[in-house]
């Protein structure tokens, strides 16, 4: 049974009241209460031949990297080698940043980022461009390429809320990672995402 663990996206504030002055302003319909999306469908559309585990990590609407670091080692710790790993938006660039500074649990037959925003320690920020905080990557992303085993990155040129521009960062720090390039999928919150089912099956065939 091959094993994939899905890690969510999320949001990270500055302060308390920045987290507050969020929640205050965000608008909230019925249907996003219940609204799914292709993490939720991901374990019936890859097969009987998959266990996909889908965890809430720590407070994804202020979350804090080292919460989500001691959460993560202990799913980890649940699992088997040659796991599969899935991060979208929040959670794709906390996988990077985690495999970067650690020698994982487990070992890793793929990583699949979805969105993942860049951002590096140090470094400044775009017009625009959500804050990051403690989730920003170290300079040198070497080790992600020893440690993520087959590395592939999607990324939308209409998502409003991770510039595509940010795939060119990924590519020039990690340049034989696979990138996959869309015009219409916003940020990724679709109901079915094909191109990652058959990416995940082709690499288990």
């Amino acid at each position: 049974m091959q094993q994939v663990v899905v890690i969510h996206g999320g949001t990270t504030f500055p302060s308390r009241e920045a987290y507050l002055s969020y929640l205050q302003g965000k608008k909230l319909e019925l249907a996003d209460l219940s609204r799914r999306n292709w993490k939720s469908s991901l374990s019936d559309a890859l097969g009987s031949g998959f266990a996909v585990y889908t965890p809430r990590m720590p407070n994804g609407q202020d979350a804090r990297y080292m919460e989500w670091k001691v959460w993560f080692e202990k799913i980890l710790n649940l699992l088997e080698d040659d796991v599969i790993l899935v991060g979208h938006s929040l959670g794709g660039i906390f996988l990077l940043k985690y495999l970067a500074e650690n020698e994982p649990l487990r070992t890793v037959r793929g990583t699949y980022c979805i969105a993942p925003p860049y951002f590096e320690v140090g470094g400044t920020a775009y017009e625009g461009e959500e804050y990051i905080g403690d989730f920003a990557l170290p300079n040198n992303l070497s080790s992600v390429a020893e440690r993520a085993g087959r590395l592939t990155f999607y990324f939308s040129s209409d998502d409003l809320i991770v510039p595509i521009s940010h795939a060119d960062r990924y590519a020039v720090k990690l340049p034989a990672a696979a990138m996959c390039r869309f015009e219409d999928r916003g940020h990724f919150l679709q109901e079915e995402f094909h191109e990652l089912v058959e990416d995940i099956q082709t690499l288990v065939d």
